[in-house]
């Protein structure tokens, strides 16, 4: 597989508690490169009085990031913590939609339960014209122990993003068996590295292909790694 597009990437230094510093960015962008991806998404952490960086700072970063590394673009985004907040943040150019398209990762909080907020939250973002995108959703306790709620999210209109890790155990047997269960549902529509720091994720790739390749076809893990991820970059619909 070559020519993948890594949905979601901590690779901004400095910022949240992906890459400390430019020299660690530069080294997992070549990892990125090695293992065949020519695009990386950056999805830094936007979480309210936690994780503040805005848009402006974040280019400039993104920028200088783009012009130490060859053979790989990079691309705009947040990973935004959920609040109901989500559509002012991004308005007002605190957090970023992806690419600067009707596309927004968002995520749940890693508890047993689910957050109250989380269909208003997605209702809001619908009804400003944005397309929600749920960040690893195989990870949250409270969907490994109902899948079937992932369902309900769905039919309002969000989409799913998947950690390349899960299929590996890299988040415990847990994720990997509810990743299972999503992809044989057709609820998953992007894989994202999910990379904090270097030789985290993208040197793992050869074992994670391996691994999805019994699961999924070759069309299925490029529409999931490839196309899926190129129609949110070009604001197009995902079928």
């Amino acid at each position: 597989m070559l020519n993948m597009i890594d949905f979601h990437s901590h690779i901004l230094p400095g910022i949240d508690d992906g890459s400390r510093n430019m020299e660690q960015s530069i080294q997992i962008l070549k990892e990125a490169k090695e293992a065949g991806f020519s695009k990386v998404i950056s999805t830094s952490h936007y979480m309210e009085e936690y994780f503040e960086c805005d848009e402006a700072k974040r280019r400039e970063l993104l920028d200088n990031l783009q012009k130490n590394i060859d053979g790989i673009d990079l691309y705009l985004g947040s990973e935004i913590y959920i609040t109901n907040n989500i559509v002012d943040l991004i308005k007002e150019n605190s957090a970023s939609s992806i690419n600067d398209t009707k596309y927004v990762l968002f995520e749940f909080p890693l508890a047993e339960t689910k957050p109250m907020n989380d269909k208003e939250v997605i209702y809001r973002l619908i009804e400003n014209g944005y397309v929600p995108i749920i960040a690893h959703p195989e990870r949250y306790p409270f969907i490994q122990k109902d899948p079937n709620y992932l369902f309900e999210l769905s039919d309002m209109g969000a989409l799913f993003q998947a950690n390349y890790g899960s299929i590996i155990d890299m988040y415990g047997s847990k994720a990997k068996k509810t990743l299972k269960k999503l992809l044989k549902n057709d609820l998953i529509s992007f894989f994202g590295t999910d990379t904090h720091r270097p030789e985290q994720v993208f040197t793992k790739m050869p074992q994670i292909l391996k691994k999805l390749k019994k699961l999924l076809s070759e069309e299925e893990i490029e529409k999931f790694t490839t196309i899926n991820p190129q129609k949110v970059l070009d604001n197009e619909d995902i079928d």
